[in-house]
């Protein structure tokens, strides 16, 4: 996986993102701001431009670009929350690799999970993105093990946080301001686990 592979990945999330707008926006009107999907669509907008204007030469100056523009241009939590998360992954990928093997990946990416549980307060069964994050992780772990390509490790990575995201429905939210409902948090899928899928499954897409 070399720099071109993560800029494409940022890209096919960002589109992801912009399809589901609307639904995200839905998800979080139901236990948050009803902000979760602008913000993101936002964000990945000035992830593509920052990208294009200062092109990275490395998987992990990527990443880092990325994940900064994320924490500065965009509000809310999931700016900050994703923004970590990728900066983090971008820092443990340096010095700078290239291309990236799927156990630095994997490595990578618990780097930055762990980023958003710590800055987050977050732990799995909290109704929040770490509830997919956290899956697609162990996912990718086992893949490692099992010696699978990256399109497989990518595409059971994605089932993993899907399957996460679904989860979070029936759990009562433990953070963030859909806490705040207490039992009226139950029955709704987490905005930020349905927003983990999709950057996740993107991962899947750009590998085919």
């Amino acid at each position: 996986m070399d720099t071109d592979f993560f800029v494409a990945w940022l890209a096919e999330a960002g589109r992801r993102v912009r399809a589901q707008r609307e639904r995200l926006t839905e998800l979080d009107a139901a236990i948050g701001d009803a902000d979760h999907g602008a913000n993101l669509d936002r964000g990945f907008t000035e992830v593509s431009k920052a990208l294009a204007d200062a092109p990275p030469d490395s998987p992990a100056q990527a990443l880092v670009t990325a994940g900064t523009t994320l924490i500065r241009r965009v509000g809310g939590a999931s700016g900050p929350l994703y923004g970590s998360m990728l900066r983090q992954m971008g820092r443990t990928l340096e010095p700078p690799q290239s291309p990236v093997t799927l156990a630095a990946f994997s490595g990578a990416f618990d780097a930055g999970v762990l980023a958003v549980e710590r800055l987050g307060k977050a732990t799995a069964g909290d109704k929040t993105m770490v509830d997919a994050l956290s899956p697609a992780g162990r996912a990718l772990a086992l893949a490692v093990r099992d010696g699978v390509g990256p399109r497989t490790a990518f595409e059971q990575a994605a089932a993993a946080a899907e399957e996460g995201a679904r989860g979070t429905i029936p759990l009562r939210a433990r953070k963030g301001r859909a806490s705040y409902l207490g039992e009226r948090s139950v029955g709704h899928e987490d905005p930020g686990a349905a927003s983990a899928v999709l950057i996740v499954a993107a991962l899947a897409a750009v590998s085919a």
